[in-house]
């Protein structure tokens, strides 16, 4: 489905964003350039497969961004596909949410996507076509107790997704951009949640189960590939019927 693309999925040294990878390297992608801070926990990832590459990078380094994007154009002339997968969580409830856990979240959730899509996007228009897929979540539009800042960069980047969507094409690039959000999935993030919790998770699910990175990974490989070449400024929702 990815024959000759090339791909960036950030944040994928664990989880859906590692899942990710590894579908789309299944799915004989030209080249899969797998980025995180952790870079040590990609290296099997390019041991298994012959088309992943691992990449230190943090989506805050503009300058570092610039310098990654400049050798992936260098070497291959474009870029396909960009997976913006890179995020983090610092909660609390407003009033004790220090400036920092804003800050921090902000930073990577919002700015990194930004960042990233700034950097790709102008050598997909070039080439006349690519596909953006920017991970949000169930708590970017419907909200969360606790999770301001995550719901607000959650929020922000469907809303960016948006403008991009009409942005990107209009001189006539086949450039599209979409989110995905995710409900419940059991990731690294959620393994060690107590059982109750769990329970209570499953229990709001209609499916009555969390989801698996894979169910993700599967919504970003449609999104990636050509059979959702008529689909742009959208927002998937794999969420079990978590939000309906």
């Amino acid at each position: 489905m990815l024959t000759n693309k090339v791909c960036i999925v950030t944040g994928a040294a664990q989880g859906i964003g590692r899942c990710i990878a590894e579908t789309f390297a299944k799915h004989e992608a030209k080249m899969v350039f797998v980025c995180d801070m952790n870079a040590s926990a990609m290296q099997d990832l390019a041991q298994t497969y012959t088309n992943v590459r691992t990449v230190e990078l943090n989506v805050c380094d503009r300058p570092s961004i610039t310098h990654f994007i400049d050798q992936v154009n260098a070497e291959y002339g474009t870029v396909d596909v960009l997976v913006n997968n890179a995020g983090i969580t610092r909660d609390n409830l407003i009033d004790k949410m220090a400036e920092d856990e804003w800050d921090l979240v902000a930073d990577v959730n919002l700015k990194g996507v930004f960042n990233m899509t700034q950097a790709v996007a102008p050598l997909m228009m070039a080439s006349g076509e690519g596909s953006i897929i920017t991970m949000s979540s169930v708590v970017g539009t419907d909200g969360n107790i606790g999770q301001t800042n995550y719901a607000a960069t959650k929020g922000g980047v469907i809303a960016m997704t948006k403008g991009w969507a009409k942005e990107f094409s209009r001189k006539g690039a086949q450039v599209r951009a979409n989110c995905i959000a995710p409900g419940f999935v059991e990731t690294p993030m959620t393994v060690d949640l107590p059982e109750k919790v769990l329970d209570f998770m499953k229990a709001k699910t209609p499916l009555k189960r969390m989801g698996k990175p894979q169910d993700i990974a599967n919504g970003a490989l449609f999104l990636a590939s050509d059979n959702a070449s008529f689909i742009t400024g959208q927002t998937l929702k794999i969420d079990g019927g978590l939000v309906i």
